[in-house]
């Protein structure tokens, strides 16, 4: 069996460990999941009607347009935290110590998490989107091509952040501050234009807000999903995920292989 076979092979052994994880303790990614359900109901059931004044009017229909493309991106950032306490508790319980001691290919470890964590991030993303869907989101105008864009976009950013929550648990101490070192994941969205237009921050803020992460996948997700303006956000979007993933990627194995040493 070629190398690439053995790395397939137990890549795809350590993806049904931690699916089989998720499934058996599936309260941690609810905990997560119910985050962006409250918030979205939060937002279009108690503050619709006054937050779609600053968009424009058009009532609490209009606000759900604007605010689910943020929770969906939210929901990635909420759900990747899993992953962070995830890949802590293997660090610190002991079990990476003996799977380094086995005949596997040592980065399918790490493979496995990245899988099954972008696998739970994207269905959370449905869930949720279909939360908005029931609640009175509509895509009316998107062509295909712009729903296959859109579902492109939300794997790549699921893949980025992802990454960078599988390095923020391997240089945590434990569960606990895995969980605590990730939470910018989920505040981030909310220094956004997931909730309210950059334009009406305070002007010093809004060079933060509008080049941070999220923003540019926001926008670019709203543009084809609405039809909105896109503008630099889609090239922004795209460059953020692409650096993050390898940023991700280059800190989660030199840790790994440093502290396998």
């Amino acid at each position: 069996m070629s190398s690439l076979s053995l790395a397939a092979r137990d890549s795809n052994t350590m993806l049904r460990r931690n699916l089989l994880h998720a499934r058996r303790y599936p309260s941690l990614t609810l905990n997560l999941l119910l985050t962006p359900i409250m918030l979205l109901l939060l937002f279009v059931y108690i503050f619709g009607d006054t937050m779609s004044a600053g968009i424009g009017g058009g009532g609490r229909s209009a606000y759900i347009a604007y605010i689910v493309p943020g929770l969906l991106l939210m929901t990635i950032g909420s759900t990747v935290i899993g992953t962070a306490v995830s890949v802590s508790n293997d660090m610190t319980e002991g079990i990476i110590a003996r799977f380094r001691t086995m005949a596997i290919h040592r980065p399918s470890i790490l493979v496995g998490h990245v899988a099954g964590s972008v696998l739970q991030s994207i269905l959370s993303v449905v869930l949720v989107g279909a939360v908005g869907v029931a609640i009175g989101f509509r895509s009316t105008d998107a062509t295909a091509l712009e729903w296959l864009a859109a579902f492109g976009l939300l794997v790549l950013f699921t893949l980025a952040l992802t990454w960078i929550a599988v390095g923020m648990g391997l240089v945590s101490p434990n569960a606990e501050a895995a969980s605590n070192n990730a939470m910018p994941l989920i505040l981030l969205p909310l220094l956004s234009s997931a909730f309210v237009p950059v334009g009406s921050m305070p002007g010093w803020f809004q060079p933060i807000a509008e080049y941070q992460p999220f923003t540019p996948a926001i926008e670019t997700l709203r543009g084809l999903l609405l039809g909105t303006e896109i503008g630099h956000n889609g090239w922004l979007a795209v460059v953020w995920c692409l650096a993050l993933t390898v940023l991700g990627y280059f800190w989660s194995t030199s840790t790994f292989n440093r502290d396998g040493k």
